[in-house]
């Protein structure tokens, strides 16, 4: 169980979701009603300490540069990779594209593991070792796994994870290069999940789930804060994330409150939840009357293809919150997303990641965002995570024989430019 020792003096506690319950300590999820909890800091007191300018000294550009709003009281260890500091890119073609005036994308497929979930799973590691766990374990559709093992590596941590077996190919790579044990379950991520949590209740292994473990979000809202400092301390009009369990949304929303709270920025965003049309279920839920229901879970965007998102609840409070909206984007949608935003603006992204900019490119369709408003899209993923997925979107090459007469025809069949100068 975390006790109020085990957070930082800056921390006062944890409060539910749910039942809106106030405690200081807990194990995992609220004991009042098991939904799930954030962390909660003292803002007012941070406020004095977090500035610009003292900010502005700090040469550490990880996810550390921000460890007074992040819940570790007794640093023992750290992942040796840089999470982090990832590059925010003005999408100057893809604006033009859409009619819009500012575009972003936050590029997290440039993390040690190549996905957005290194966040998360960096604060977890330190909170392991803080905690002086000997095993962590999760369950993922295959970017929480692997960011686990990545930054596990080295530390003395074994990692057990729990995938659908339907996981790509080029995750569970990963997984098994950095280490960990892989338990493939013929089912769902959901079943995954659930069994996941019996292991932590029999094993008492560590449990890094997302939003069951209430420090992945304190770890996912540091893209918020480095989004808002990258852009001179103001932030966009809409903020566009891909949505599954809906936890990365949850984690992005309270980054900015807390920025605000801390007086480091003015104002707040709205956000956006894009979701594939087969696993809309915070869609849904936000639409209708706010409740969380099961869903297919069905789309190839493999990252967010949840049928009953575990921080779901948080996530619909975000965009109620926020004054947001939610898209549901096709899987042909998504992979044409893939390759516009590679061709557009040489950002290889992962279905997943690409779902944003497939949201973006929905909502400018819709009206919900207006041609003078800057707009920002996450992308929470590497394209090299699903080539398979790459492929479809981009095609196959073309094939030949080793001579410059085929050649000679191919670039004339296919307009490739150029003369034709080559000799047989």
């Amino acid at each position: 169980m975390t006790k109020r020792r085990d957070l930082p003096l800056t921390a006062l506690g944890f409060r539910c979701f749910r039942c809106g319950r106030e405690t200081a300590s807990a194990e995992y999820v609220c004991p009042s009603c098991s939904g799930n909890l954030e962390v909660v800091y003292d803002l007012q007191t941070l406020k004095r300490r977090l500035t610009r300018s003292s900010l502005a000294k700090d040469p550490d550009a990880s996810v550390w540069r921000w460890k007074e709003l992040l819940p570790i009281a007794r640093f023992r260890g750290v992942p040796l990779a840089r999470v982090g500091g990832t590059p925010l890119y003005r999408a100057e073609r893809l604006g033009r594209d859409l009619g819009l005036k500012e575009v972003w994308l936050k590029d997290d497929g440039r993390n040690p593991s190549a996905s957005f979930k290194d966040r998360a799973g960096a604060v977890a590691v330190a909170k392991a070792l803080e905690l002086g766990e000997r095993v962590v374990t999760g369950a993922s559709t295959g970017n929480a796994a692997s960011s686990m093992a990545c930054l596990a590596a080295g530390l003395g941590l074994k990692t057990i994870i729990f995938v659908p077996q339907k996981a790509p190919a080029a995750k569970i790579a990963q997984l098994l290069v950095f280490g960990a044990t892989v338990i493939a379950v013929k089912g769902t991520y959901d079943q995954a999940f659930d069994l996941c949590l019996k292991a932590t209740e029999e094993f008492g292994w560590y449990n890094r789930n997302t939003g069951h473990n209430p420090f992945t979000r304190e770890g996912k809202k540091t893209a918020s804060f480095e989004i808002a400092e990258q852009l001179g301390w103001t932030v966009p009009d809409a903020v566009f994330v891909s949505v599954g369990d809906g936890n990365i949304i949850s984690g992005v929303w309270k980054g900015f409150k807390e920025l605000r709270g801390l007086g480091l920025i003015d104002r707040l965003p709205r956000m956006v939840a894009v979701q594939a049309e087969g696993s809309a279920a915070v869609k849904k839920a936000f639409e209708s009357d706010g409740v969380i229901r099961p869903v297919s879970g069905e789309t190839l965007a493999d990252s967010i293809s949840v049928s009953l998102p575990r921080d779901g609840e948080a996530a619909v409070r975000a965009l109620v919150e926020s004054g947001g909206s939610a898209v549901s984007v096709t899987d042909a949608e998504i992979l044409d997303a893939m390759k516009v935003t590679a061709r557009r603006e040489g950002v290889f992204a992962e279905p997943a990641g690409a779902a944003s900019v497939a949201g973006l490119r929905k909502a400018a369709s819709l009206g919900l965002v207006r041609p003078g408003e800057k707009v920002l899209a996450l992308i929470t993923g590497n394209g090299l995570k699903d080539v398979a997925s790459a492929l479809k979107a981009a095609g196959k090459p073309f094939l030949i024989e080793p001579e410059a007469g085929e050649l000679r025809k191919l670039v004339r069949k296919e307009s490739l430019g150029g003369r034709a100068t080559c000799s047989d």
